[in-house]
């Protein structure tokens, strides 16, 4: 299992250009599985069969992972087997046919406009961390950043005068993303008055660091986002993703085109864009219940 799990992340990194990120979780994945399967006696991949698949998604159920943590697994073990299949090292897919857990149908809740002001807006010191800050959460909601796209954002990426950032999202596919005013100044203050100060001898070009110079985490952003929205009286638990779900939402209430907010956000399909029509389909009815007298 290990050499045929090695050889298949080399295929992910070599030949589908898939994140890092991905990587890691459907090796995770993978390794649990083996450690299963293991577990029950030595086992080849070719001798593996779809009702072991099934018993091993049911115990990590019992285990307590959730129905979202259960389809990735079960996602990442039939494109495994799809691979080890096409390249003949197995005789037969026994995930071919292997069930894919429902999940509720929830959509994303975004943060209202002024509340998302409010937490933009909540860094308003003259630290350099507090300038970071700023620029971070400016950007996040101005451009429907991902994480770890944020993390990556380099120097070179920047267009001050154009006003648009390059960025590399999933699949390693580059898009530009128009940066607003209210990010442009909070990104220069930064980067002329902030990051200077948290420069180390290995500080690369990223342009978010830590106080110690290194790039900042996806794990370090959760907790600013968190930390401010805190700050700003927003009582619900926020998550970076959120700023990202209001940028498109905002977008759309605007007038927005669904192509245009699709371009911005990297989505390789329409589909995934018009989850953001429902939002605001919601926020519609709700404001019709509470304002229509037959609401």
């Amino acid at each position: 299992m290990k050499e045929s799990v090695d050889s298949f992340l080399l295929y992910l990194a070599t030949e589908r250009g898939l994140s890092t990120n991905y990587q890691l979780s459907t090796r995770s994945s993978l390794e649990r599985f083996a450690a299963w399967l293991n577990a029950k006696g030595d086992f080849s991949p070719g001798a593996v069969t779809q009702l072991m698949l099934s018993e091993f998604l049911i115990s990590e159920k019992k285990r307590g992972l959730s129905a979202t943590s259960i389809k990735l697994e079960a996602v990442a073990l039939r494109i495994f087997f799809r691979f080890l299949t096409a390249r003949s090292c197995i005789p037969a897919d026994p995930a071919e046919k292997l069930p894919l857990p429902r999940l509720p149908h929830t959509l994303p809740q975004p943060l209202s406009q002024p509340e998302a002001a409010k937490l933009v807006a909540a860094p308003a010191g003259d630290t350099p961390m507090e300038m970071r800050d700023r620029a971070l959460l400016e950007l996040l909601y101005a451009s429907g950043l991902r994480i770890a796209e944020a993390c990556g954002v380099r120097l070179e990426h920047l267009d001050e005068e154009g006003g648009v950032l390059r960025v590399t999202g999933k699949g390693n596919k580059t898009r530009l993303v128009p940066v607003g005013r209210a990010a442009l100044e909070a990104l220069r203050m930064y980067l002329t008055q902030g990051r200077p100060k948290l420069l180390s001898p290995r500080s690369g070009a990223e342009i978010f660091l830590s106080v110690r110079g290194h790039p900042l985490t996806p794990a370090r952003i959760w907790q600013l986002v968190r930390y401010y929205a805190k700050q700003s009286g927003i009582e619900e638990a926020v998550h970076p993703h959120q700023l990202r779900h209001s940028f498109a939402t905002h977008l759309l209430a605007g007038g927005a085109d669904l192509r245009i907010i699709q371009e911005m956000l990297g989505h390789a399909s329409i589909a995934t864009t018009q989850i953001y029509t429902q939002v605001d389909r919601g926020q519609l009815k709700s404001l019709h219940r509470k304002f229509h007298p037959r609401g």
